[in-house]
């Protein structure tokens, strides 16, 4: 039976953390580690809630280090669906960084990753697809399509070891 496609804004997710002292490298700025640990769970959550099922992580297309965040400061993680294939869906994660002093702003991370839906034996599951709604959406959904032709192609030239 087919899936009613739903919008990225019914599955997205804001997450909030304080970067504190174990969070930190040497230079009492956040473990690149760690952003990418809160950047796959809010990921992890939009393509739970997307589909109602256990998802799992299958790729990161992407994911750029703009800026440092430093100790102490505020960070919030956006997550949102972009895209949707048979079974896997991919999703953008913008994070942004807050100093508490000064209530200065700045985007330091952003990320694509590609999550698969599971069944009850832990196969890939069909997820419902996507409806983007707003300008905003509608450009995610087309970047993200041609991001998942470009790996599909990449994948088709390369050869590996087996």
């Amino acid at each position: 039976m087919p899936k009613i496609p739903k919008t990225p804004s019914e599955s997205s997710v804001e997450m909030r953390e304080m970067v504190m002292p174990h969070h930190t490298n040497p230079q009492n700025t956040v473990f690149g580690g760690t952003v990418m640990s809160w950047i796959d769970i809010a990921a992890a959550m939009v393509g739970a809630r997307h589909c109602n099922r256990p998802v799992v992580t299958v790729h990161i297309d992407e994911i750029n280090f703009i800026a440092p965040i430093k100790m102490g400061y505020h960070v919030l993680i956006q997550a949102s669906l972009n895209y949707v294939g048979r079974t896997s869906m991919t999703i953008g994660v913008k994070v942004t960084s807050e100093n508490p002093s000064t209530g200065e702003c700045r985007v330091t991370t952003k990320a694509y990753l590609t999550f698969v839906a599971l069944d009850d034996l832990g196969k890939p599951v069909e997820v419902p697809g996507i409806r983007p709604e707003s300008e905003d959406e509608i450009r995610r959904y087309e970047n993200s399509k041609k991001r998942a032709e470009s790996r599909k192609n990449l994948k088709d030239q390369l050869t590996y070891k087996k």
